[in-house]
């Protein structure tokens, strides 16, 4: 793990010496602070259930714009060649990489809790689903992170990588919301797909242990498609 945490080390500090890292967290909390804030006082209620409704969707395009390069980048300038001499395994590769991208996002979401404090000094705030929506969200940004290190790791250009990421991230929030597309024997296995099904019940201040492990088989299942994809590279 020491490797992986000089990997890591490494990434963190390429993400906040970039500019591209400052524009995406600015777009992200310009365009959740307005969606939160403009329908806000409209309903009069002292809660952050807009903020964490937009998240999901919010996130399937920011997340694959921060992780599109994690391999991509590497892949296209050589640099990859040169990380396989160092004393490294694939797995500290894939899981430094990971990391920086889940302490970026958590990052990220730090300007956030001005929403909260600014919402209890307004009105009587539960803090319970606020805290619930914080884990939910930090799962779901683990997740995508690594559904997007996969997507990366599959190709050389960060735009496709781009894309590749953004749309299975994009599936995984909308499936359970076409459920009437599909037959009724599979209603049950779609909305257990559907990763939004999952953050919601986490973001209203119920812990399930079933929601949490939806979380972690997908940056299981993708991060192991991350390492092989890397392997087979090889």
């Amino acid at each position: 793990m020491r490797r992986a945490i000089h990997i890591f080390k490494r990434e963190v500090r390429v993400y906040f010496v970039s500019p591209i890292a400052y524009i995406v967290i600015s777009v992200f909390l310009l365009v959740m602070g307005w969606f939160f804030f403009t329908t806000f006082f409209l309903f009069s209620q002292a809660n952050l259930r807009n903020f964490f409704s937009l998240l999901p969707i919010t996130f399937s395009f920011v997340v694959p714009a921060i992780t599109m390069r994690l391999f991509s980048e590497e892949l296209n300038v050589g640099s990859y060649e040169i990380l396989l001499t160092m004393p490294v395994t694939f797995l500290e590769v894939v899981l430094g990489k990971f990391l920086a991208a889940v302490v970026f996002l958590m990052a990220m979401l730090i300007p956030t809790l001005a929403y909260p404090i600014t919402v209890a000094s307004l009105g009587q705030l539960d803090w319970g689903p606020v805290f619930g929506g914080y884990m939910g969200a930090v799962l779901l940004g683990a997740a995508f992170a690594a559904v997007g290190l996969f997507a990366s790791s599959l190709t050389r250009n960060q735009i496709i990588a781009f894309i590749i990421g953004m749309a299975i991230c994009f599936s995984l929030t909308l499936i359970d919301k076409m459920l009437f597309f599909f037959p009724q024997s599979l209603l049950g296995l779609l909305q257990y797909i559907g990763a939004d099904y999952h953050f919601q019940n986490i973001s209203k201040g119920i812990i399930d242990s079933r929601d949490i492990l939806y979380f972690l088989s997908v940056s299981f299942v993708a991060l192991y498609g991350a390492n092989l994809a890397i392997q087979g590279r090889n």
